[in-house]
């Protein structure tokens, strides 16, 4: 389009040396003796094509349904032109402008259109684009250009839904070679496919001219492939020589599928028997208008009757889109024309208001394209016709019927049945299994660091000569518990970056086993199996002697110790106040009596001082509380002695943030995608991370004090690990990344069958003998490892129980017993207040020094004041 300007001056000079009856017919209709013309119209059609044929007589109908139903008389010149020459058309357009033509209808294709709609532009004609495709950015450059036929790109979301009624993933879509329908239709299929989960395997283009020869090359490469779901969209003339050459290679037979597109499926009326007969089994999407109304019925009479009067070598005459949308379009102008009409401009904003119901549905004008299909006929090609299976409606899905009382489905499962290539009444699976002339390839990383996964080895002529480790085993065994034969070939790949040995795929690989991680980032393009290994990456640093200063306080929890501490107090309060009577030195101040109280809590740990203790119920407190303290202490000793004899060791660096606060350099390994995650998520400095390709260079890194971290992912950090259970040891959380996984092409059919394999290797106890064999040796240094827990006091809730009991059972008959020799007092406020105060006179009474405690201790009894009896 950027030599626009100079394509026409050639044109110009093309018309003035050619005559007007080499440039195309002149079939001009006008009027009959002195009537009142009310306008003069323009068309450029193929009069060749079916097509071309019916939009004519289509356009004469319509002339004299003016003429009998409004009064209007039209002249409408006709110019001839041919698809396959663009250039015929603009000099038909520049004839028909010369002409004085008010408007033009036509052409057919865009690249026909987008030469003319300039020419018409400039001299301010609207033109009626016949064309599928209309940009939207024509509206701004070519103002008059009007898009008259409905926009039928809502098709491919249909096509998309009956690919994904049958859970087919893979498609592989032939179609016609011009830039219209490449650069304008092919990405609705890609995206609508893309929102159902399937994939394109292949575009093929073919040219309109193409030979024999070439489509035999093309079908027989497709024949080789896996795919047998193919969309077809192309025009009806090449896609008839497609499908007679399919037929010929046994292409329309059993397990193959061939879905069209409207531009085929609507003109599917006009086929002739013996044509047909290579289509059977095709299932199409057809532009759907109403066929019911008198109107319709009346218009399709008289056009069976003309169509055959003028086309006598046609077997069929049924007016189809094409037809019912050029009567429309003749009726546009005609409504638009009526009244005064002063300048172009003027009928093309009469054109823009239009709004009526046509034959091909509502007629109106939208950014300067007719409102575009909601609907669509699912047909399907048996005998000498075809079937109608249903409806699809944008936004509804598939029905049988419609209207008010349609009910819809998202699936074309609840149509009628369809009739596939070969007959039966089966639904093809879309693919065919592979043959050993085309084994898989599978891609695997030759240059992966852990033998464990990938092992491969080569012979002396340096090619691959063997391939073994963890997910090479792996995939051998999901192969085998596939329910068909699959025949396939490892392929080593000696790039280290794994991101380019998955681009691979769907060019030099057809999947890639290995220690491979799912990424997010790689989906553009693959797809994963079930990950085969654990997800996640760690975060391993050198390992140290944990700090011993403290270490007589782990064999214990905190809670256990509060516990001791409690329980310890609560014992010796229970004591000292039954003991306090007897011993003056348990008397004193109150800061005096809280420290003698607590020395006595602890000293009972040691000693049981029965000789000393006059009372039983103190010595059946103590004594219970001391069996309790030596099972504890014991428990203790054993733990920590435990604790002691085996070494810890402790990370020297906790967490990533301390790692960013110090800027330290990390690893990573090799040819991964975790330099991105890294840098754009962890947000280390480019600068500060770098990679490496085995465990054994990871420990050189850190022996030279190269990085102070390394981010592995989980299965090979365990292996790292094992094989460095002293040096290293891993730290902070597990971030839940990663995991390994076979790659295939997106939309792969394979890849069901992959993941229900692979589920029954897992469930069969095939996936933990494997590791067992690679990776289960390296496990038991880990084992080795494993810390002794402290204790809690669960373990001894039992003994807390009895020796707090027992306390507290002594505590209340002591009580009981005071308040028995206080008549007179019955309740405990009482009781505690007579307490308090017979505390109290002693205390001001008796001020002893800690230090006399011990010669006290000899005293005799007799020196209190008052004694209990013994209880």
């Amino acid at each position: 389009m950027a030599t626009v300007h100079f394509e026409l001056s050639l044109m110009a000079v093309a018309l003035l040396l050619t005559p007007s009856s080499s440039i195309a017919a002149d079939r001009s209709s006008g009027t009959k003796g002195n009537q009142h013309v009310n306008g003069v119209v323009g068309a450029i059609v193929d009069t060749s094509s079916r097509i071309g044929k019916e939009e004519i007589v289509a356009m004469e109908i319509a002339k004299e349904d003016l003429y009998r139903y409004s009064n209007q008389t039209l002249i409408l010149h006709v110019k001839d032109t041919d698809q396959r020459k663009p250039i015929r058309a603009a000099l038909a357009g520049m004839d028909l402008i010369n002409t004085q033509v008010q408007a033009i209808l036509g052409p057919q294709t865009w690249e026909e259109v987008s030469l003319i709609a300039d020419i018409c532009t400039k001299n301010q004609i609207p033109i009626f684009s016949f064309a599928d495709t209309t940009p939207e950015w024509t509206t701004e450059k070519w103002p008059f250009l009007l898009g008259a036929s409905h926009d039928n790109f809502a098709q491919m979301k249909a096509i998309a839904a009956i690919v994904q009624s049958w859970d087919w993933h893979q498609v592989t879509v032939i179609h016609e070679d011009v830039g219209s329908w490449t650069n304008g239709v092919m990405p609705y299929l890609h995206d609508s496919l893309r929102k159902i989960g399937a994939e394109v395997s292949q575009f093929v283009g073919l040219s309109s001219f193409a030979s024999s020869d070439s489509l035999s090359r093309e079908l027989i490469n497709l024949k080789r492939e896996q795919c047998r779901v193919f969309v077809v969209h192309m025009s009806l003339p090449l896609a008839v020589r497609l499908f007679e050459m399919a037929k010929k290679l046994k292409m329309m037979e059993k397990d193959y599928v061939w879905i069209t597109t409207h531009h085929i499926t609507s003109l599917v009326h006009s086929i002739n028997a013996s044509i047909i007969s290579s289509m059977q089994g095709i299932v199409g999407v057809k532009s759907y208008f109403s066929e019911t109304g008198t109107r319709f019925q009346d218009f399709s009479s008289r056009f069976r009757k003309r169509f055959r009067r003028e086309n006598p070598e046609d077997e069929n005459n049924e007016p189809g889109v094409y037809a019912v949308q050029a009567y429309d379009a003749i009726w546009t102008i005609a409504r638009a024309l009526k009244g005064s009409i002063r300048r172009n401009q003027e009928l093309l904003e009469k054109v823009l208001q239009t709004d009526f119901p046509g034959l091909s549905g509502k007629v109106q004008f939208s950014n300067h394209k007719m409102a575009p299909t909601q609907m669509f006929q699912i047909i399907n090609v048996v005998g000498k016709s075809y079937r109608e299976l249903g409806f699809w409606s944008s936004g509804l899905g598939f029905s049988e019927t419609i209207g008010k009382h349609a009910t819809y489905s998202p699936l074309m499962n609840d149509l009628e049945q369809v009739l596939w290539p070969g007959g039966p009444r089966y639904t093809p699976r879309g693919w065919t299994e592979l043959t050993r002339e085309k084994p898989l390839l599978v891609g695997v990383p030759a240059k992966s660091g852990y033998k464990e996964y990938v092992k491969v080895e080569y012979d002396r002529s340096g090619k691959a000569a063997s391939f073994d480790g963890l997910a090479i085993e792996i995939f051998n065994a999901t192969v085998r518990r596939l329910p068909f034969y699959l025949p396939y070939e490892f392929v080593a790949f000696d790039d280290i970056s794994y991101d380019k040995l998955v681009g691979q795929i769907g060019k030099e690989f057809d999947a890639v086993v290995g220690d491979v991680a799912i990424v997010a980032s790689r989906y553009s393009h693959v797809e994963f199996s079930h990950p085969f290994s654990e997800t996640g990456l760690m975060l391993v640093v050198p390992a140290r002697s944990s700090n011993k200063a403290w270490s007589f306080i782990k064999p214990f929890t905190k809670s256990m110790w509060a516990s001791i501490t409690v329980i310890t107090i609560y014992n010796g309060f229970v004591v000292w106040l039954i003991e306090r009577h007897a011993h003056p030195e348990l008397r004193g101040s109150i800061l005096h009596q809280i420290g003698v109280m607590l020395w006595l809590s602890f000293n009972t740990l040691f000693s049981l001082q029965g000789g000393k203790l006059h009372s039983n119920l103190s010595r059946m407190s103590v004594v219970v509380w001391l069996f309790v303290a030596l099972v504890v202490i014991q428990t203790y000793t054993a733990n920590l002695t435990s604790m002691l004899t085996v070494q810890r060791l402790e990370p020297t660096v906790t967490s990533v943030e301390e790692l960013l606060k110090s800027n330290a350099v990390v690893g990573y390994c090799s040819g991964s995608y975790l330099e991105k995650y890294l840098v754009e998520v962890l947000r280390f400095p480019r600068n500060n991370v770098k990679h490496y390709g085995s465990a054994e260079e990871y420990a050189q890194a850190f022996n030279k004090k190269e990085i102070a971290a390394a981010f592995i992912g989980t299965p090979l950090a365990k292996i790292f690990l094992a094989k460095f259970c002293k040096k290293f040891i891993a730290a902070g959380p597990t971030f839940n990344i990663g995991g390994f996984g076979f790659a295939f092409p997106r939309g792969s059919p394979l890849l069901a069958s992959i993941n229900e394999a692979l589920l029954k290797v897992s469930e069969n106890g095939t996936l933990v003998q494997l590791e067992n064999n690679f990776i289960g040796v390296l496990k038991k240094c880990q084992d080795k490892e494993e810390e002794n827990p402290s204790l809690s006091p669960n373990g001894f809730r039992a003994l807390f129980i009895i020796t707090v009991g027992t306390s507290t059972i002594a505590l209340v008959i002591y009580i009981f017993c005071i308040a028995s020799s206080f008549s007179g007092l019955t309740t405990i406020r009482s009781l505690m207040f007579i307490i308090i105060k017979h505390w109290c006179y002693q205390s001001k009474r008796f001020s002893r020094r800690v230090s006399n405690v011990e010669s006290l201790g000899n005293s005799s009894p007799q020196h209190a004041p008052y004694q209990l009896s013994q209880v």
